[in-house]
């Protein structure tokens, strides 16, 4: 179950608490919401001694969804839990729409411009829109709860899977470059694969 986040007056970051106290804050007036999402309350009087558990920030990348979960480190309790959804592919519908678009404008009879592909130059670490858009989501979340919530460090997972390598673990060099079909034609493969025999009729060698 995901805490409340809790600030004080002066807007600095304190323990997450339990969505029942925040609740009794909040009767109490002792304190009022601050933000609807992630949820948090802003302490109407400062608590100066109040102590404070460092939290991890767990981040699990993926291509159309990112895991976000907030961790007591002290306690392995997790804090806050979500999953953020990406427009990569849209971002990519709209670049391909734009193309399209653009190539259709070649063709009419409108006046003459001047080509400009020559300043289209791409600065140094650039990255694909879709890939920035996915970036940038991230580091705004990660920035946003890191003013919600005493985050002390950032954990992030990166897999890389050979499929190859799982497949035959004494492969290397060049024949990484062999796949299934290495050595066969299409026709040979497919005689190969369904033992010389029609699939509907049965017929062999024919």
């Amino acid at each position: 179950m995901c805490k409340t986040f809790v600030i004080d007056s002066k807007k600095r970051p304190l323990e997450p608490i339990h969505s029942a106290q925040a609740r009794q804050l909040l009767r109490n007036k002792k304190a009022a919401v601050f933000r609807q999402f992630p949820f948090t309350i802003i302490l109407k009087e400062s608590r100066p001694n109040s102590p404070v558990s460092p939290i991890r920030l767990k981040i699990d990348p993926g291509a159309k969804h990112t895991g976000i979960a907030l961790v007591n480190d002290a306690t392995g309790v997790v804090v806050f839990a979500a999953e953020l959804k990406h427009r990569g592919f849209t971002i990519r519908d709209a670049l391909t729409s734009r193309r399209q678009l653009r190539r259709s404008r070649r063709t009419r009879k409108t006046r003459y411009r001047k080509p400009r592909f020559l300043n289209r130059t791409r600065p140094s670490g650039w990255l694909a829109p879709s890939l920035q858009s996915r970036v940038d989501n991230i580091k705004t979340w990660v920035d946003k709860l890191r003013r919600f919530a005493p985050i002390e460090a950032i954990s992030q997972e990166l897999v890389r899977f050979d499929m190859q390598l799982m497949r035959n673990p004494d492969i290397q060099g060049k024949e990484y470059q062999q796949g299934t079909f290495a050595g066969y034609e299409t026709r040979q493969y497919l005689l190969e694969k369904w033992g010389r025999q029609c699939v509907y009729c049965g017929v062999k060698n024919s």
